[in-house]
């Protein structure tokens, strides 16, 4: 059996419909299922942040609003860079008007940069498009993370010259290292405060996490704060 059609949409399958509490049995049965994955997902997360480095040897430069910047530029005076790479250039369905849908789709979700900022983390998008459409494009659709346009071969170096992809970087002084890569369905998830950090090597740092000794840690709950109420490291 089908449910009734609506608004002229084939009918759903006929639910199994039970009382509040078979409904709550069933939930609390899954429930220990969803729980197992939330733990897995750490012990993957405490995982990543014990990969080995990339030591980057290379210079790119990437053109801004400003200007070129060279890659420890990207970080903006943090630790911690993520980089995504977006395809909206000429060759891409929709060009100049658009660019990829999947790519847009990740743009539209990615929260507000304070928090990221909040923890030692900048993001950027970056493009093979001049910065004017990159400008237009931002502005029609409201995006606010830095946008940068590549100049090189950077996309080709770091796995995503033909695909988009998600790069992390960190900074110890003069020196940048590749820590982690992520792309296809797992960049699908990317655009949450929480699953940016967790691809990072410092992770959420809150004291609850799995991190190697010394790594930078404070109580959850404590560092949060709203958007616009953060310290001068989170603009």
């Amino acid at each position: 059996m089908t449910m009734s059609q609506e608004n002229g949409k084939p009918g759903m399958p006929e639910p199994t419909v039970v009382s509040p509490q078979a409904w709550e049995a069933a939930r609390a049965q899954l429930l220990v299922k969803e729980k197992a994955h939330t733990r897995a997902r750490d012990a993957l997360a405490a995982e990543r942040r014990r990969m080995p480095w990339m030591a980057v040897e290379g210079a790119y430069a990437f053109e801004g609003p400003a200007g070129k910047l060279s890659l420890p530029e990207l970080f903006d005076g943090r630790r911690q860079l993520i980089v995504y790479r977006a395809f909206y250039e000429p060759g891409v369905s929709g060009w100049p008007d658009h660019g990829c849908r999947g790519c847009s789709m990740v743009a539209d979700q990615v929260a507000h940069l304070a928090h990221l900022n909040a923890r030692d983390t900048t993001l950027v998008f970056v493009s093979r498009a001049p910065q004017p459409d990159i400008a237009r494009l931002k502005a029609r659709m409201g995006w606010e993370m830095p946008w940068f346009t590549l100049t090189d071969g950077f996309d080709a170096d770091f796995g995503v010259g033909e695909w988009h992809g998600t790069n992390v970087f960190l900074r110890d002084g003069e020196r940048v290292f590749r820590t982690y890569f992520i792309n296809s369905r797992g960049d699908e998830q990317m655009g949450s405060t929480w699953n940016y950090l967790d691809i990072t090597p410092l992770g959420r740092q809150e004291v609850w996490e799995d991190s190697p000794a010394g790594y930078p840690q404070t109580a959850a709950y404590q560092w949060w704060n709203w958007h616009d109420s953060y310290g001068a490291n989170a603009g």
